[in-house]
């Protein structure tokens, strides 16, 4: 379940639809709930600099000013979402690694694990895709820093897997840079495909990140 997915039983949720009586006020307020709020605002097709303070109060169904007693502004809030989202990613990518036994079974793990969070409800991976391309330069820094975390935990991983192997990669961190970037990219075209779609693009996926990882084994072998 994704850590924005639970909600105190105590606490009243705002009416999604505006209909009837406002929703009540919550007692207090938490950094949880205000990302919460600004995740359920975002999409494909919206960045973070787009939303309002007061967009993201209402949906937390807080008064405004009780939103500067988390975070100093908005620009602090997305940074935030950033970081979650990146982190809740990792966690689950690195769980599926884990668990695969070859470096044929990771890649394609992976590349499951990650096109499962793109269609997921809680839309944590479409924050990371978006703001990496039409987000404020600090976003996209947030971005770029949170594919750093990535390309190094996959780097250690791919050396691993290779060693397994009695292989070796010509510059590891590249390899673990290209992946990750290509990954990336092919994730934000496939947000404005069907569904009916992902099968075959985890497939190609797959197979060009293992030309990448073949590849670069090859040239270490010379």
């Amino acid at each position: 379940m994704s850590p924005l997915n639970q909600t105190p039983d105590h606490e009243d949720a705002p009416d999604p639809h505006g209909h009837g009586h406002p929703a009540p006020r919550k007692p207090a307020i938490s950094r949880h709930d205000l990302l919460a709020a600004a995740l359920k605002l975002v999409g494909p097709h919206r960045s973070l600099s787009t939303l309002s303070l007061r967009e993201v109060t209402r949906e937390a169904g807080i008064a405004p000013n009780s939103f500067y007693r988390q975070f100093r502004d908005m620009d602090e809030l997305a940074v935030a979402l950033i970081d979650l989202s990146g982190r809740s990613l990792r966690e689950i990518i690195g769980e599926a690694r884990q668990r695969a036994t070859s470096e044929r079974g990771v890649v394609r793990s992976s590349v499951e694990a990650f096109m499962e969070q793109l269609r997921a409800d809680d839309k944590l991976l479409h924050v990371l895709l978006r703001e990496g391309t039409v987000g404020s330069d600090a976003f996209k820094q947030a971005v770029d820093r949170e594919l750093g975390y990535f390309e190094e935990e996959l780097r250690i991983d791919l050396i691993r897997l290779a060693a397994a192997d009695n292989a070796r990669l010509h510059e590891p961190a590249l390899v673990s840079k290209a992946i990750t970037r290509l990954v990336f990219a092919v994730g934000a075209t496939a947000m404005d495909t069907p569904p009916e779609r992902d099968a075959e693009l985890v497939e190609q996926l797959s197979q060009m990140v293992r030309m990448i990882i073949t590849g670069s084994r090859a040239i270490a072998a010379k």
